[in-house]
């Protein structure tokens, strides 16, 4: 069973809850990073972060990051290496991020989409295999040799 990261700050923590619910639901296996309660004084950070970097170890399949308009969320968990986290808010993007870039990581915010496109959004991303073209790997080594300080 493939194992899915989900993370949030107090922005994103109601959306976290339904996602994590939904997808337990649809048999996935989940594991959550926190926060496992609402603070509305919480720093997201500190959950998407350690989420980020078990995905970096490759102790999950995919990761979730959301806070309040995911724009956090997104930036920093991109600082981790091997993260290709984005922010999306619709199916297009969803789906392309994965065929073409590999993208491990989606980042939704709270605030912003609501729940039934949020959950379109996650099972699109779930559903989406990266297309290994050769044009797609070049590019993701372009990636690499920058997370590598070149």
């Amino acid at each position: 069973m493939k194992k899915i990261g989900i993370s949030a700050d107090h922005g994103g923590y109601a959306m976290k809850e339904f996602i994590a619910g939904e997808l337990r639901k649809n048999g996935y296996s989940v594991e959550d990073f926190g926060n496992d309660l609402y603070d509305k004084n919480d720093d997201f950070p500190d959950f998407v972060v350690p989420m980020a970097r078990a995905l970096s170890r490759g102790d999950l399949y995919r990761g979730i990051a959301v806070c309040g308009s995911g724009v956090g969320a997104c930036i920093a968990t991109n600082k981790i290496p091997g993260v290709r986290a984005c922010l999306i808010s619709e199916h297009f993007s969803a789906h392309q991020g994965v065929e073409d870039d590999n993208m491990n990581l989606l980042c939704l915010g709270g605030w912003i989409t609501g729940n039934k496109t949020s959950w379109e959004i996650v099972t699109t991303f779930l559903a989406a295999t990266y297309k290994g073209e050769e044009r797609h790997r070049r590019r993701l080594l372009k990636i690499e040799q920058l997370e590598k300080g070149a």
